[in-house]
């Protein structure tokens, strides 16, 4: 499988050019915190992420600079380097989202995922931490047949728990009909028919129910889903 892989997909490249944390990067990780914390703190758990969460996901943020008033996410590539990072308006700045540029052939945090087991793709970071530690978020980049997590999804024969916001439909369509392509199994999360519009709203044991619940999707799931969203 591994030779198949790196013949269609060619072989592992550097994920990234090298990145660095903004200057002004503090970690919410630590235990001694200066008072501007407060704010990204706040803001994080009204969203349901808890300190276990920060730790985990290594999640800081910075109250001056370019990324001021932003929590920051950091991604980190097989070797444990920095591949990209994403920045969260907590203050109410009109643009919610300030994240480097390029994120071209990129796996968020590919260093936690174990492509062994059962991984669940969601749409962004914090969907992606409502999920669980095996999930990984899309962030609006192109899941093609070129892209270095559909290459290893494949490499490793790995389930794939779809779990986009529930007006997705068109992306979720061309994401089952790709993965399809190289009989991968496919389970959906469907969250139309609950009160939520993405993983994000939800709590850790709220997925966990919706998850156990999930549809295998096959090329009738798929043409159906069609009709139905027509």
């Amino acid at each position: 499988i591994e030779d198949f892989s790196n013949k269609l997909f060619g072989k592992e490249q550097v994920e990234q050019e090298g990145r660095n944390l903004p200057e002004e990067f503090i970690s919410l990780a630590n235990k001694n915190l200066p008072p501007t914390s407060t704010y990204p703190l706040n803001y994080l758990y009204s969203r349901g992420v808890t300190k276990l969460d920060i730790i985990k996901w290594k999640i800081g943020y910075c109250s001056t600079g370019p990324y001021e008033g932003r929590v920051i996410f950091p991604s980190f590539d097989l070797s444990g380097n920095l591949n990209y990072f994403v920045g969260r308006s907590y203050d109410r700045d009109w643009k919610r989202y300030m994240n480097p540029p390029s994120r071209n052939n990129m796996i968020f945090n590919h260093l936690y995922l174990d492509f062994l087991h059962p991984i669940t793709i969601v749409e962004g970071v914090f969907d992606a931490l409502k999920a669980g530690m095996n999930s990984v978020p899309l962030l609006g980049s192109t899941f093609s047949e070129k892209s270095l997590l559909l290459s290893e999804i494949v490499k490793n024969d790995t389930t794939v728990y779809l779990a986009l916001d529930s007006d997705a439909h068109d992306k979720t369509n061309k994401l089952i009909q790709l993965l399809l392509k190289y009989d991968i199994e496919i389970k959906i999360i469907n969250l139309s028919d609950t009160d939520y519009d993405d993983v994000g709203e939800m709590s850790h044991s709220a997925f966990q129910k919706l998850k156990s619940a999930s549809q295998k999707a096959d090329l009738n799931f798929l043409l159906i889903n069609k009709i139905i969203n027509l």
